[in-house]
């Protein structure tokens, strides 16, 4: 009888297939600024209905985008911001949609709504995440588990449905995953293994999706914000952690999600149309310490 470990041996090796330049051609010259940053097509984003994601669409669909799908985990409170943004741009199809990114059913279906209703998946911008603070010693395998899970197992599920979407559409797609510069180096003073080897995962799950979908057109980045002044980072018991974090950064501050919306546009459009693969570090200069 053959052992598990006897089967090693007769395993057959997937081989990646990579694009060849003549299957992917460059695209046209762009001749203007709005050319170079306009977005065109649907995109959905996960983690939407937060104080990231919020800005983050509005910068989309300011850049021209022509539908949204907004996913959260939760969308009770979310008619007013719907109302505010289908005023704002009316020309724009937007939907909101409650999913667990941890779901793989949940979210093959959202990416199956997006195609519904707004007629394609061009673009995904995985924003879901959450924060997991607390010692290595005292920290629960449930604990650890869930973070990896929705951040790094999360963010792995919503860049492949959409993917198959893309690939699907045969126009090639763009995806932006959310790492962070806890991916790249240990935090202080908070301790957080959870959370910083969840976000190493986005790193790396980044890199091999880009060589990976590379041949359909499909192009993978990531960005890795610094501390952002969002309503994450607010409240009395994270005063010792904002100064310390404004103290350690050149620009003594912390970041603006615009400032973040800024970079993630720019990786979406077609003015970056050779990135790929690449991590945007958007925190006024805190790694270089």
């Amino acid at each position: 009888m053959t052992s598990d470990r006897d089967k090693l041996s007769q395993r057959i090796l997937p081989v990646m297939t990579l694009a060849r330049g003549h299957d992917l051609p460059p695209p046209p010259p762009l001749e203007t600024a709005d050319q170079r940053f306009q977005l065109k097509g649907n995109a959905v984003v996960t983690g939407a209905l937060g104080g990231l994601g919020s800005v983050i669409c509005r910068a989309m669909l300011q850049h021209g985008l022509d539908g949204l799908l907004m996913l959260d985990v939760r969308t009770d409170d979310s008619s007013s911001s719907l109302q505010d943004l289908r005023r704002e741009f009316p020309s724009a199809r937007i939907e909101v949609l409650a999913a667990d990114v941890t779901d793989e059913v949940q979210v093959s279906q959202a990416m199956d709504f997006a195609s519904e209703n707004l007629g394609s998946v061009d673009m995904l911008v995985c924003l879901a995440g959450v924060v997991g603070v607390s010692h290595a010693l005292e920290m629960t395998a449930s604990q650890f588990r869930h973070v990896l899970d929705v951040n790094a197992t999360g963010t792995f599920l919503c860049a492949q449905a959409a993917a198959r979407k893309m690939v699907k559409q045969g126009r090639g797609g763009r995806i932006v995953l959310t790492a962070s510069i806890s991916g790249h180096r240990v935090n202080w003073p908070q301790p957080q293994v959870a959370y910083n080897a969840s976000k190493a995962a986005v790193l790396s799950i980044k890199s091999c999706l880009a060589a990976e979908l590379a041949r359909y057109g499909i192009r993978v980045n990531s960005v890795s914000p610094g501390y952002m002044d969002t309503l994450l980072n607010e409240g009395p018991g994270l005063e010792v952690g904002r100064r310390e974090w404004c103290a350690r950064n050149p620009l003594g501050r912390m970041g603006l999600p615009a400032e973040l919306a800024t970079v993630i546009v720019m990786l979406l459009s077609e003015g970056a149309s050779y990135v790929n693969g690449a991590d945007i570090v958007v925190d006024g200069g805190g790694l270089v310490f």
